[in-house]
């Protein structure tokens, strides 16, 4: 009876036996030993089968000897490096299947080393990861350089075509610490997540750039044009000054929803802490309205309550109100999706988890393979349509009935 590997049990039991294992190191050390002689008696079985241990010379009608000796050769395996001795091949007609000529690495490591890579794991660790569970060496250059493979695969997923239209489209940065010109600098990560007239979810695309600005919101906008982006029918944002104006440049009928929450968190900066419960609860009944019109007496109410003791708090609903009531015009399945940007800031945590072990990262390009990494392992998740599309998409085409067409 043979078991999935090349022993019987008996013959696996004796093995174990014989060697009286201790630990899970004493096992690693011994299969590593067993995978060297197995290899190098795999190469000399190569050899003499192609080409017999000698071979016959035509021109001097002589027999000689096709091998010339053996060579040391250290190849890294999944059991660590492992030093062999190749057999040389005078004759220079030999051309290894296992081990090729000049090949010194029988494992995925580059596999490894990228799978490690995305889930935020430091170029020091993966290298004592790789040095403790393998016996392998790499260096930070060689680690660099394997990363460095995807920025290809980056660039073609930054510029590839987009659909024409997009229900609604989430806007926020994310900042980080990087190295630049010897300092450390903050540098935003501009991201957008668009969802389709199906209901499926995607990351448009991440940008690096300087700390978040309304100019440079316009120029991903306008990128986004250009990538064939032709209609957003709402758009989620924060508070930036001059979000609502990069918006309108570039898609002047896109309505804009400014997200509640940060509109609460910025203007409470300005109420005292002994405050701060009260105010934030009086401050619901606002956004939980069922209507436009009973929240603006809601914050009316609001406002003889805390507005003479909070009058730049009030005034920021004032100013704010076009952009923050939109969400009032639509049913509560629309006004549950677009009324905060939770679904950009829940993307944004998952992002945190990966990036959080790098406190400065050495390049903007360094950050953007480890943001697009972590994004695609944030993308297989996202299989399904938003929850209740359906009704969503139907309640779109009564109120954009010239934008969406259904098929």
């Amino acid at each position: 009876m043979i078991t999935n590997g090349l022993l019987n049990k008996q013959q696996l039991r004796q093995f174990v036996k014989e060697h009286n294992f201790q630990s899970t190191e004493d096992i690693q050390a011994t299969l590593k030993e067993l995978f060297k002689d197995v290899l190098q008696a795999t190469l000399e079985a190569e050899l003499d089968t192609e080409l017999g241990y000698d071979r016959y010379d035509a021109k001097t009608k002589t027999t000689k000897n096709s091998r010339n000796g053996f060579t040391k050769k250290t190849v890294a395996s999944e059991y660590g490096d492992v030093e062999i001795q190749v057999p040389r091949d005078r004759l220079g007609a030999f051309q290894p299947v296992v081990v090729k000529k000049n090949q010194t690495n029988v494992t995925g490591i580059e596999e490894q080393i990228i799978a490690l890579y995305a889930k935020g794991v430091s170029t020091r660790d993966i290298q004592d990861h790789l040095e403790q569970l393998y016996g392998i060496e790499v260096s930070p250059t060689l680690i660099s350089n394997v990363t460095n493979k995807i920025v290809p695969v980056i660039k073609e997923w930054q510029n590839r075509p987009l659909q024409n239209v997009y229900a609604v489209v989430f806007l926020d940065a994310i900042h980080f610490k990087v190295k630049q010109d010897g300092h450390i600098v903050n540098k935003a990560a501009y991201m957008v997540i668009g969802i389709d007239l199906d209901g499926n979810k995607d990351v448009l695309g991440i940008w690096i750039g300087e700390n978040e600005s309304s100019k440079f919101w316009l120029s991903v906008l306008t990128e986004l044009k250009n990538r064939g982006v032709q209609d957003i029918l709402i758009t989620c944002v924060d508070n930036l000054t001059g979000f609502s104006q990069a918006i309108a440049a570039c898609y002047p009928q896109t309505e804009i929803q400014k997200c509640i929450i940060h509109q609460i968190r910025n203007s409470v900066r300005y109420v005292s802490y002994k405050d701060l419960k009260k105010v934030t609860a009086d401050l619901k009944p606002i956004y939980k309205a069922a209507t436009e019109a009973g929240a603006l007496l809601e914050l009316e109410r609001f406002e003889e309550v805390w507005g003479e003791k909070y009058p730049l708090m009030v005034r920021s609903w004032h100013q704010n109100w076009d952009e923050l009531a939109t969400f009032f015009k639509y049913p509560p399945e629309l006004r549950k999706l677009i009324y905060t940007t939770n679904m950009i800031e829940s993307y944004h945590r998952q992002l945190r988890k990966v990036t959080k072990g790098k406190s400065i990262f050495p390049t903007d390009e360094s950050l953007l393979k480890m943001l697009y990494l972590a994004t695609v392992d944030v993308l297989r998740k996202w299989t399904g349509r938003v929850q209740n599309w359906g009704q969503i998409l139907l309640q779109l085409t009564v109120h954009f009935p010239e934008r969406v067409q259904v098929r």
